[in-house]
């Protein structure tokens, strides 16, 4: 089997489920959002719009570092829509998801082609630091201050 060059650091898997014949192919991605995303509704349906940038770092044939990036559209339908201020631009996400390519071709003639990716689970990883855009907890009218009520120190737990 071929393998597309583009694509050679996402994870498909091919799962079959038994005699069932259910085919799945999964995509994995982790990458940066490239944008602040957009939560949409849709015929009474909730859809978060993100697209996520995987850069692979490689060397040529002359040993020169090169970066190559693939874009990822990802579409992620649900009713949980509390993490939609989280997904600013630069954050590190892991999405899993169905993944469809799309072909087109521009006014110059040009062929072309999209990953989109129906997600399925999304985690955050972390990313920038808060540049003002996702929200943050309030910490002013509390403060933590841990105390150590034993003598002994703390790196000596017995586990």
């Amino acid at each position: 089997m071929k393998r597309d060059k583009n694509f050679t650091n996402l994870s498909n898997t091919l799962i079959l489920n038994g005699n069932n014949k259910t085919d799945m192919i999964k995509l994995q991605v982790i990458g940066n959002l490239g944008k602040d995303a957009v939560l949409n509704n849709v015929n009474g349906k909730s859809v978060i719009n993100f697209t996520v940038a995987h850069t692979e770092r490689f060397k040529d044939a002359q040993g020169v570092q090169k970066d190559k990036t693939t874009w990822v559209d990802c579409a992620y339908w649900t009713d949980r829509t509390g993490i939609a201020p989280y997904l600013k631009k630069g954050t590190s996400v892991y999405v899993e998801g169905t993944p469809d390519v799309r072909t087109y071709t521009t006014a110059d003639g040009r062929n072309g082609a999209t990953l989109s990716l129906r997600t399925l689970n999304i985690q955050l990883l972390g990313g920038r630091p808060n540049e003002g855009g996702a929200p943050q907890q309030d910490n002013s009218s509390s403060s933590s201050t841990v105390v150590n009520s034993s003598s002994e120190p703390l790196d000596d737990l017995p586990f």
